[in-house]
């Protein structure tokens, strides 16, 4: 029993003397006490914050583009396009425009009294020759015998009227027109080609075709 009581004796002086040792306690604190940060904690951080990558620049904004396309000699026509478009109501909207057009060359006899105008009309109608009175305007009471696009077509119809004795003159016909275009937000453009790319589809079927800027005009987003 001697020997028992000092071997427990050895052993217990044995086990105070490693667990006071430095090397004990600094693996100690390193191992088991959790006030610092494991490896293991730290490694995803870590691998997460090196795998993000930077942030790349941001390409520069797109333009966005508004399309005019004319002309139209009626809403109905207009709207008949924007249905071809493929368009809705809401998706484009309508301007209205007086416009003033190339005139015409105009083949008449110069205004004369009333009576002698009607007088002369009648006659002419008579001798079958295409004509009609005007009853209003600057010219009101003149004979017309034609309105030409041509200036060569107008003077070959005066030269044969004046050998008809009919004394007909050539004169300037001014006229304007009331037109429509179609207004409507084209979409976003990366570059020039493709609104060229565009403007050159259109001009196939519209004379009018302007893709530029957007300035405000408040239509929805459609590229048809």
């Amino acid at each position: 029993m001697k020997w028992l009581a000092m071997i427990l004796l050895l052993a217990n002086a044995a086990l105070w003397y490693y667990g006071s040792s430095p090397q004990s306690q600094s693996r100690g604190v390193g191992a088991g006490d959790g006030r610092l940060p494991r490896v293991a904690t730290l490694k995803p951080e870590a691998e997460g914050f090196a795998a993000t990558p930077a942030p790349s620049p941001s390409p520069p904004p797109s333009l966005l583009y508004c399309v005019r396309l004319g002309w139209f000699e009626s809403e109905v026509d207009l709207h008949e396009a924007a249905t071809t478009l493929e368009m809705t109501r809401d998706e484009y909207i309508v301007e209205r425009r007086e416009r003033e057009l190339a005139p015409l060359h105009w083949v008449l006899i110069p205004p004369q009294p009333a009576d002698q105008a009607r007088k002369m009309f009648r006659d002419i109608q008579r001798r079958g020759i295409d004509s009609y009175l005007v009853t209003e305007g600057e010219s009101r009471n003149a004979i017309s015998l034609g309105l030409f696009e041509s200036r060569e077509a107008a003077i070959s119809v005066l030269e044969e009227k004046n050998r008809q004795n009919l004394n007909a003159v050539l004169a300037i016909f001014p006229r304007n027109q009331i037109s429509y275009a179609l207004s409507f937000e084209a979409g976003l453009f990366e570059d020039s080609e493709q609104v060229e790319a565009l403007e050159a589809d259109y001009s196939e079927d519209f004379d009018l075709v302007e893709i530029k800027r957007c300035e405000g005009i408040a239509t929805p987003k459609k590229s048809p």
